[in-house]
C-alpha cells in the first residue's frame, strides 16, 4: 500500500475558527481508492509552514502521495502554488490542466485556480482547491493515473502503452 498524506492549508481551520471538510473527505477518498493514509493535518496559509509539512512528509515520513486542499486560487493569502514550487523538483503540468478543464465545465472560476502537481523525490505532491465539492471533484478527475504516475516517478521502466 502507498504511504500518503492530506495537508489542509487554511488560517482559519489551523485556529479553529472552520472545520476542516475537506482533509477529511479527502482521506476517505484516498483510503477507498486503495491508499493508507498515515498523515493528515491543517496548516495556516503561511509558505514557510507548508514548505517545511510538505518536506517533513515526504522525506522523513516516506509518504508517496501528499494531497493539499486550499491556498490554490489567487488572493493575497493564497500560497500554497509558491510553497509547492520551492520544494518539488518538477510539475506535472497536465494534472493541473486535467483539473481545471474539468471544473470549467462546472464553474468559470475555475480559471483562477492555480493548483498544481509535482515530484519531490520519488513523492508526488497535488494541490486541489479548499471547498471540499471543489476538492473531491479534482481529485476525481486524477485519479485514474495516480498509480500509473506513482510507478513511472519511481522508476518504473516499463512500457506505457496499453494492449
Amino acid at each position: 500500500m502507498i504511504k500518503a498524506g492530506v495537508l489542509t492549508i487554511s488560517d482559519k481551520g489551523s485556529r479553529g475558527q472552520r472545520k476542516d471538510l475537506a482533509g477529511p473527505l479527502l482521506v476517505g477518498i484516498l483510503t477507498d481508492a486503495g491508499y493508507r493514509v498515515v498523515r493528515q493535518d491543517v496548516v495556516p496559509d503561511n509558505r514557510e509552514e507548508i514548505a517545511e509539512r510538505l518536506i517533513e512528509w515526504v522525506d522523513k515520513d516516506g509518504l508517496r502521495l501528499v494531497v493539499t486542499t486550499g491556498g490554490t486560487g489567487v488572493s493575497p493569502t493564497d500560497v500554497t502554488p509558491e510553497a509547492m514550487r520551492a520544494v518539488i523538483s518538477y510539475q506535472i503540468p497536465g494534472m493541473a490542466e486535467a483539473m481545471r478543464a474539468s471544473s470549467l465545465t462546472k464553474t468559470p472560476h475555475a480559471m483562477l485556480s492555480r493548483a498544481m502537481a509535482g515530484v519531490r523525490g520519488i513523492s508526488l505532491i497535488i494541490n486541489v482547491p479548499g471547498s471540499p465539492k471543489a476538492a473531491e471533484e479534482n481529485l476525481g478527475v486524477i485519479l485514474p493515473a495516480l498509480d500509473h504516475a506513482l510507478a513511472k516517478i519511481a522508476g518504473d521502466t516499463s512500457d506505457c502503452a496499453t494492449p
